[in-house]
């Protein structure tokens, strides 16, 4: 037994824990929570770590009463923050406001770290720009050439929309329609009817997984054998659970960062998640949640549970190696993140796109 208790620093985790989006906030919570157990298992640890958790349903309002109950309690030393975009950029100013640092987990909208110069907000994820680049360029490269987009209407559909488009046009892709739907809709009939019309190679889809799994289905129903592509809003197994097997095959889904299933830590990290019988798989953005999670213990390790101190170390983070490859802050506490990791859906799992049958020439796409 030690002489003496260590004393404990209380960390916050958010993220949507229920709702449409809740299997991949579930997914992030459970990455924190194994970052948090394994550093309290480690002898050499000079904190014992409490995870303080708090779900934002993904929506701004109940992010924003979150966020202010966390950062006006000075006993939580940083958090790390939120997958939906609307709910980051809502309680950017919060955090800011209290000086509690946070790191971002999920969220991909620029303008969580560029729209604003907060130096308490840092992100190690990617943003949607370079998603969107690498979404155009690989569907070019891959011989289409007409697109009709779908996209939610709030900001993440929106940027998603934007940047895509711009992407698309540079490299020759034709846009033959775009459609703003809600984030609730249920019935896709009127946009999806209009598409089936213009006969596009690609339906893009900007938005999360409940509307991704509408959509497509929706598709399928109106006999549109377009090929599907969606963002990383649809990374998560959730998407497959939702359209079944046979209706997920050969979606495509980009993902900023590395793809950590081939990182020195990615086996270590799915073992240990494995070994705490969590009853949620980690999702595409668990891995990031954990990442988030070990900087700002790192930063705590390094000098104590003061918010300013920690703040000042996570700003300057340079080549740090976490599970999601080399974390390096910009001057917007942005992490430079030079890589994309491309998706497909093959055999009711998404497979990264080089190790897949399609890549191989086994198996085509839609219309190829």
């Amino acid at each position: 037994m030690p002489a003496f208790a260590k004393e404990v620093v209380k960390i916050a985790f958010v993220g949507p824990l229920t709702g449409g989006t809740s299997s991949i906030g579930l997914g992030g919570r459970n990455s924190a929570d194994l970052a948090v157990r394994l550093r309290n298992a480690d002898p050499k640890a000079k904190y014992t770590y409490q995870l303080v958790t708090q779900d934002d349903e993904c929506r701004p309002n109940v992010g924003v009463q979150v966020a202010t109950k966390l950062a006006s309690d000075k006993s939580i030393v940083a958090g790390v923050t939120h997958f939906c975009s609307a709910v980051a950029m809502g309680t950017a100013p919060v955090f800011a406001r209290f000086g509690m640092p946070v790191i971002v987990w999920g969220a991909v909208l620029p303008e969580i770290t560029y729209g604003n110069d907060f130096k308490e907000v840092h992100r190690v994820n990617g943003t949607m720009i370079n998603q969107s680049e690498v979404a155009a360029k690989f569907m070019i490269s891959q011989g289409y050439k007409k697109w009709a987009i779908i996209h939610d209407t709030t900001d993440y559909g929106k940027g998603h929309n934007k940047y895509f488009s711009e992407y698309l046009k540079k490299d020759g892709g034709q846009i033959l329609g775009t459609f703003g739907v809600t984030a609730d809709q249920q019935d896709f009939t009127t946009e999806l009817t209009k598409i089936r019309e213009l006969k596009p190679d690609v339906i893009y889809f900007g938005g999360l997984t409940p509307l991704g799994v509408r959509i497509r289905t929706q598709m399928e129903k109106l006999g549109i054998k377009a090929q599907f592509e969606g963002t990383s809003g649809i990374k998560s197994d959730a998407y497959i659970q939702g359209v079944g097997e046979k209706l997920a095959e050969g979606s495509l889904s980009f993902l900023e960062g590395a793809p950590w299933e081939k990182l020195p830590g990615g086996l270590a990290f799915t073992g240990q998640y494995r070994l705490q019988k969590y009853s949620e798989p980690p999702e595409a953005y668990g891995p990031f949640a954990y990442a988030a999670a070990n900087l700002i213990m790192d930063a705590v390790e390094k000098v104590g549970p003061d918010r300013k101190k920690v703040r000042d170390v996570l700003n300057q983070t340079k080549n740090v190696e976490t599970l999601i490859g080399k974390v390096t802050f910009d001057d917007h506490r942005q992490n430079i993140v030079p890589l994309v990791t491309k998706y497909v859906v093959e055999d009711g799992k998404w497979v990264i796109w080089e190790d897949s049958s399609y890549a191989a020439g086994k198996r085509k796409l839609a219309g190829q």
